[in-house]
């Protein structure tokens, strides 16, 4: 296997290992206009790297995370509703990216990898940053995984447990900011959500458990990794697209067999 192609795929299935439970998280909290905003802001991040002179993965990152802070602070003011908030700050964000970047002529730019992604152009220095931020993720996901489901499943509840709320919904924006940033050189910032809901909305329908949903949707998300590189591979298609394509068939399987009974992962909804 080439070494450009095994960087791919080494990177491709470390993200869709944490974006299973993550998305599962987002599935069940309606939460997929906010990964939106997250993701379109990402373009943002990127010319502001560049205009720094910083690693653009770094600023995107940063970028995400102070994002993700303001839309938390911004929603607790509630000066809008949060749609037209996350609406806002979306396309603004996405539009001053690129003005930022037309101003840039003597910075040569590979927008559409940006937008679209480019897998197979990941360097060993980007499989780094994706599999160490994966990482991260995933554990902080194990950590605050009873917390997270508590707050899903019955906020007031949990408030009257005693768990902070506030802080935890917080830290979720903030692991979907990291996901979002590690997953822009694979997918693009325009399809990033979509690796996010479409493996968990398929594990969703057949899930006894939330702890069935979020491994199906890491199994199907390495899934999608896998048939999207082989299509890219040997047909020449874009390999960002292609993922998501490949996830969205197993979609459509998922949704054409049978379902099984009613499980706890339904209560979630």
């Amino acid at each position: 296997m080439p070494d450009f192609l095994l960087n791919a795929l080494l990177a491709g299935l470390a993200l869709a290992v944490v974006a299973g439970p993550l998305g599962s998280f987002v599935v069940w909290r309606r939460m997929a206009y906010f990964g939106d905003t997250l993701s379109h802001s990402a373009l943002l991040g990127v010319a502001l790297g560049l205009l720094l002179g910083v690693s653009p993965t770094l600023a995107v990152t940063v970028g995400c995370v102070l994002l993700a802070v303001l839309l938390v602070a911004l929603q607790q003011q509630r000066l809008l509703a949060s749609d037209t908030l996350l609406g806002i700050l979306a396309h603004s964000t996405l539009s001053l990216g690129l003005v930022t970047l037309s101003f840039m002529r003597d910075v040569r730019v590979d927008l559409m990898g940006y937008l679209f992604g480019d897998l197979l152009a990941v360097s060993s220095e980007d499989l780094a940053w994706i599999i160490g931020g994966s990482a991260l993720v995933l554990t902080l996901l194990v950590v605050l995984w009873r917390p997270l489901l508590a707050i899903t499943v019955h906020e007031e509840l949990a408030r009257v447990e005693g768990l902070p709320v506030a802080t935890i919904r917080l830290a979720l924006m903030l692991l979907i900011a990291v996901v979002i940033a590690v997953a822009m050189k694979i997918v693009g910032v325009l399809l990033i959500t979509s690796l996010l809901i479409i493996p968990a909305a398929a594990a969703r329908r057949h899930a006894r458990s939330p702890e069935q949903m979020a491994i199906g949707a890491s199994l199907l998300g390495m899934l999608a990794v896998c048939a999207g590189l082989s299509l890219s591979w040997y047909q020449d298609t874009p390999a960002g697209p292609s993922i998501v394509v490949g996830a969205a068939v197993f979609f459509l399987c998922s949704a054409l067999l049978p379902r099984f009974r009613s499980s706890p992962a339904s209560a979630t909804r």
